[in-house]
């Protein structure tokens, strides 16, 4: 029996698949948001008074009367149960990038025996899921165990329908029994508030006197692969690191950018229809979907929400996108690089700020030079990028997305800025203290007659930037494709927050000199410009200029990995950034480094082990199989009197001897404890370890090349990123 069996069989069963039929699906209009505890739910199903008070919190964030949260229960049972939920659950966000669940059932026995259901308001506010078990950064010792999760009104509760029932799922905060933070959600809420905070004063001494509470919001780019659960099955580093730690580049990969935007395969398809249908019933308004660059590797786009909504969204959006595709027989990776030698995944956050009364503050509107809102707040971006550059690094630091950072489609490690030829220029005229004019970009005219003329965008996208300005919003590219958009969202809220009450604290001081609002505004950025101008920068993030004049002429600083990135949590400028806003106690900013810390060196070690085991058990194995096989042809051509090259042989058991000796070295490397402290642990982790699993990849990879097909295990690249 050959070793690739697994593989043939593999591809048998996908290639021999009957083809899933499309089944009709319901209109949009009548799908939307109908397992959404909505408000508009809630108008349907509360009195007019609570509906009002609900209403209210859900805009504004105000505080709800216990006594509304009674009635809010009692409908929202009434409703799950007609929905066919016999359990609720209180969903929340731990510091993984998971989602966190336990199932309570509804049912109560009374005096006499029979099951009746109830849910009061007590039961809907708070529940007590323990959770000792999560990480929690040092914040609660082992015997102080007692965790609690409290509802957050203003995302929605909604049903989760799987083939094992329906449970109504209740977004909630996470906290330790003395109140600490050990969730996604409750810095996230804090940011907001902090940011809504310090724009209210901005705006106040901009004159504006009717303002509405101001909101973050968030639209997440999730970029991912597809690979054939057979093949997948097959390869324990997908199934347990998420990635692929052997593997030669297939011949074919994406030089030819045939895949981008390409015609999407037919199964695919299937499968986004499907995954987007339980979207819209959620409420996730999936905007887009389309190939990426890389081959097997796809990209949906939601239209963007209030940032809180939008994070719960987002993780709701990882866990179907995950279980839709193992229905349809994909195994859907979120790794930042599942496949050396292509591109990786991320999650380009959208982000921006706006009420309902001055609208959007970072959009340009058609004079952006005039547009003094606009200008003070995105002024406010660059300083905080400019002084808080390292913070941005660290909340998208991960194992996953190390590798992937600098690569090719993936912004550097260096936080700039990109704002475009136009806006570039505003800020850059308001530096040397000229007068600006804002321009437009002009019509686009092809010449053609059938082709509309249209309006051209006053400036380019620049794909190379971390941190690009892209018309009324900024995209922080360099999130990575597995992570919770929550970290983000907090450190940049938090930033412009900070940013916000400096320029605040600037324009009052310069109103009170007696200059008008204008000449107060443009001296304030003139002084903002010139100490933080240097993070603004619209050339080729990728080039190795570049990277030479960030660090050595402007100050910048490039994080390449983990290990450099997360030790930023413990900077004095960033503790007191989170204390002076209320988002973060040193306490649990400490927590969050220890937390991350922990998940980096775990996840080395885990993929440490499978080097190890996978080039032991299966790889040597096949490379021995073949040397059987070729002494065996050997010996029989030269008792017929041929003489065969023995070269292959010769590399084939070099390559095999070498791997060997390099995975006895990560082995003794693994069994290294010693380490002063955690920074060190990163340190040894980031160098030594994934050195060594880097050349003992080296060696197999080689291997792959020379072993005969049919005595290699694994699944290959081209076979993966190709047979759909």
């Amino acid at each position: 029996m050959s070793r690739n069996e697994s593989r043939t069989q593999a591809i048998y069963q996908i290639t021999n698949r009957e083809p899933t039929v499309v089944e009709k699906t319901e209109p949009l209009s009548k799908i939307w948001a109908c397992d959404v505890f909505s408000l508009a739910t809630m108008e349907e199903n509360l009195s007019k008074s609570a509906f009002k008070a609900m209403k209210l919190t859900v805009e504004t964030g105000s505080a709800l009367d216990p006594a509304v949260a009674d009635v809010v229960a009692a409908a929202m049972k009434d409703w799950a149960i007609s929905k066919g939920a016999k359990f609720f659950s209180h969903i929340f966000y731990p510091m993984t990038n998971i989602t966190a669940e336990k199932h309570d059932g509804f049912i109560e026995t009374n005096s006499a025996g029979a099951a009746i259901t109830e849910f009061t308001g007590s039961l809907l506010i708070k529940g007590e899921p323990d959770g000792s078990s999560f990480p929690n950064g040092s914040i609660r010792a082992t015997n102080a165990a007692r965790g609690y999760t409290a509802w957050d009104p203003t995302s929605p509760a909604y049903i989760s329908n799987t083939d094992n029932g329906a449970v109504l799922m209740i977004p909630s905060v996470f906290m330790s029994w003395t109140g600490e933070a050990l969730d996604k959600k409750i810095p996230l809420l804090r940011s907001n508030a902090a940011m809504n905070n310090a724009a209210q004063k901005v705006l106040s001494l901009m004159g504006e006197t009717d303002i509405a509470t101001l909101n973050s919001s968030c639209g997440a780019e999730q970029e991912y692969f597809l690979v054939d659960s057979n093949f997948a099955n097959a390869r324990p580093d997908l199934l347990h690191a998420g990635r692929t730690l052997f593997g030669a580049q297939s011949p074919k990969g994406q030089q030819f950018d045939d895949h981008y935007f390409g015609a999407i395969p037919a199964r695919v398809q299937v499968f986004m229809q499907d995954f987007e249908d339980q979207l819209y019933r959620l409420g996730i308004p999936a905007k887009t979907h389309h190939n990426e660059v890389a081959p097997g590797q796809f990209e949906i786009a939601p239209y963007f929400e209030a940032a809180n909504v939008a994070a719960d969204h987002q993780q709701l959006l990882m866990t179907l996108m995950q279980s839709t595709a193992a229905k349809h027989g994909f195994l859907c990776l979120l790794h930042e690089k599942p496949f050396a030698g292509i591109n990786g995944s991320g999650k380009h956050v959208n982000w921006s700020v706006g009420n309902s009364t001055q609208g959007n503050l970072l959009d340009p509107g058609n004079t952006p030079s005039e547009n003094l809102n606009f200008l003070l707040f995105c002024g406010a971006v660059i300083r905080g990028v400019h002084l808080y550059g390292p913070l941005l690094r660290a909340v998208i630091a991960s194992a996953g997305n190390d590798h992937r950072l600098g690569a090719n489609e993936a912004p550097p490690a260096i936080l700039s800025v990109y704002l475009g030829d136009q806006l570039e220029k505003v800020f850059q005229d308001i530096k040397d203290g000229v007068v600006s004019t804002s321009s437009d970009g002009g019509v686009m005219d092809l010449g053609l007659s059938q082709i509309l003329n249209f309006k051209r965008d006053p400036g380019d996208r620049n794909r190379t930037s971390p941190f690009a300005f892209t018309g009324n919003r900024f995209e922080f590219r360099a999130v990575g494709s597995a992570q919770s958009v929550s970290g983000p969202l907090v450190a940049m809220n938090t930033m412009l927050a900070d940013s916000l009450n400096w320029i605040a604290e600037q324009l009052e001081a310069k109103l009170a000199s007696g200059l008008d609002r204008a000449a107060a505004v443009v001296s304030v950025l003139k002084t903002l410009m010139e100490e933080h101008g240097n993070v603004v920068f619209g050339g080729d993030g990728y080039a190795a200029e570049w990277h030479k004049m960030a660090v050595e002429e402007r100050g910048l600083k490039n994080i390449p990995n983990t290990a450099d990135a997360l030790p930023a949590f413990r900077e004095d400028s960033i503790k007191k950034l989170f204390e002076s806003t209320g988002v973060f106690s040193p306490l649990e900013l400490e927590s969050r480094f220890n937390v991350y810390a922990e998940q980096y060196v775990l996840s080395i070690e885990v993929e440490a082990k499978l080097v190890v085991d996978m080039a032991k058990t299966i790889i040597y194995p096949s490379a021995t199989a073949c040397l059987a096989d070729l002494s065996l042809t050997s010996g029989s051509l030269a008792e017929m009197g041929i003489e065969l090259d023995t070269s292959l042989a010769q590399s084939v058991a070099a390559n095999a001897n070498a791997m060997l000796q390099a995975v006895e070295r990560l082995s003794v490397a693994m069994e290294k404890h010693d380490f002063a402290s955690i920074e060190e642990h990163m340190q040894f982790c980031a160098t030594d370890i994934c050195g060594l699993m880097a050349e003992v990849r080296s060696y197999a990879d080689a291997l792959e090349g020379e072993v005969a097909d049919e005595l290699w295990a694994l699944p290959k690249y081209h076979e993966m990123l190709f047979i759909k």
